[in-house]
């Protein structure tokens, strides 16, 4: 037990906005999964609306660190762990929630996770070489994967006008056994520029 304790001793205080982004992450699976039991439209609303406030945490924690000279080893592995959460799954599954259901939309989504897994551990293993004279990361390979924020905004948008579900934009279409919504494809973009090495985007 005293183990357990000296590990949370050891988190700087950046790393609590950390664990606060992946909590929204995690609330925002959960209310998904909570639409898909009871149809309260109400608790979609919140998953999505947890999404731009983990971004906010997000943003906290890099500051936090940087204006503490707190920055480890430890901390940069939260984050990536709690944006694979935030950014990643969760964005995903509130796509599901939203109607993207078919077989094909299942790859995609999972496609999506991937490339965002892929991306956090492509920074983290480089971020060393990327890193200029003044001991900063300056720019991204590929979109960062708190990027998704614009699909969940999207989301909102079509669940506020009442288009999910069997009213998703764009309908339905069948390619072979399994259901494709396209809509589902601006996930299979989202992706496809996280894991890009050809787009370098400046860290502010």
């Amino acid at each position: 037990m005293k183990k357990h304790f000296s590990m949370i001793r050891e988190f700087q205080m950046a790393d609590w906005f950390t664990l606060a982004n992946a909590f929204c992450g995690t609330g925002a699976i959960f209310a998904a999964m909570r639409f898909l039991q009871d149809g309260n439209e109400r608790d979609l609303m919140i998953g999505m609306a947890l999404i731009p406030l983990a971004f906010i945490f997000d943003v906290f924690d890099g500051n936090v660190a940087r204006w503490r000279n707190e920055s480890s080893i430890l901390g940069r592995e939260l984050d990536s762990l709690a944006d694979v959460i935030s950014f990643g799954v969760a964005p995903a599954a509130l796509g599901y929630a939203c109607g993207m259901q078919g077989g094909w939309d299942w790859l995609i989504l999972s496609y999506f996770v991937c490339c965002g897994v892929s991306r956090l551990a492509r920074f983290n293993v480089t971020a060393e070489s990327l890193t200029g004279d003044e001991g900063k990361v300056k720019y991204f390979e590929g979109t960062p994967i708190p990027s998704s924020l614009i699909l969940v905004i999207i989301l909102f948008i079509a669940l506020w006008l009442g288009h999910i579900g069997d009213s998703l934009w764009l309908g339905m279409i069948k390619i072979g056994p399994w259901q494709l919504h396209p809509l589902v494809l601006m996930f299979a973009l989202s992706g496809s520029l996280m894991i890009s090495k050809t787009i370098h985007i400046p860290k502010l």
